[in-house]
């Protein structure tokens, strides 16, 4: 049954190069494939992160994210061992990311590489939200009401999911840090 309703869900979600794989039942080794006239990501957020069809690695794990954020279990199905409070590893990184856990039921998130400025890390995000729309497809744009110039959110117009990419200041650099959460409400 889950053979069946996986790729038609994908499909809906406009996560079409899941669907594709989603049908063998191998979502682990799944690889995403660009359809003829659709745009490649331009730059790989880590190097030799893109793979041959120009779209990068990670956009398999984060079309995965997305299909999880929407079943009964969340992200319980990828949490990993306990950090502080309710932080959970998580057993599904981002290709090319570190330092990602899963956040109670429904949030989860990960950071860049790290960059040595504000610039650099300003022009990182700029990058990473192309390539995040590239890979998620029609129906996910930036709300410009609600973002900044370090900040980003990134809402898909047909589910309840949304994510934010931002800069953040660390104590070795500067990061952009993606998380991901099922919305609440309207």
């Amino acid at each position: 049954m889950a053979g069946k309703l996986l790729p038609k869900l994908c499909f809906w979600l406009g996560l079409l190069p899941l669907a594709l794989v989603a049908t063998s039942g191998d979502l682990a080794h799944a690889q995403s494939v660009t359809a003829p006239g659709e745009p490649a990501a331009t730059r790989p957020l880590a190097p030799d992160s893109s793979g041959p069809t120009g779209i990068v690695a990670y956009c398999p794990d984060l079309q995965r994210l997305v299909t999880l954020a929407l079943t009964k279990e969340r992200f319980a199905t990828i949490a990993g061992k306990q950090r502080e409070g309710n932080v959970l590893d998580t057993t599904l990184p981002l290709t090319g990311w570190k330092d990602c856990s899963v956040y109670g039921a429904r949030t989860y998130t990960c950071d860049s590489q790290s960059f040595g400025s504000a610039d650099e890390v300003a022009k990182a995000q700029t990058v990473i939200l192309g390539e995040i729309k590239t890979c998620l497809g029609e129906g996910w744009t930036e709300d410009d009401d609600r973002s900044s110039p370090v900040y980003a959110v990134v809402r898909s117009s047909r589910v309840p999911v949304s994510m934010t990419v931002a800069t953040n200041a660390e104590a070795d650099g500067y990061v952009v840090r993606l998380t991901l959460f099922l919305r609440t409400g309207g």
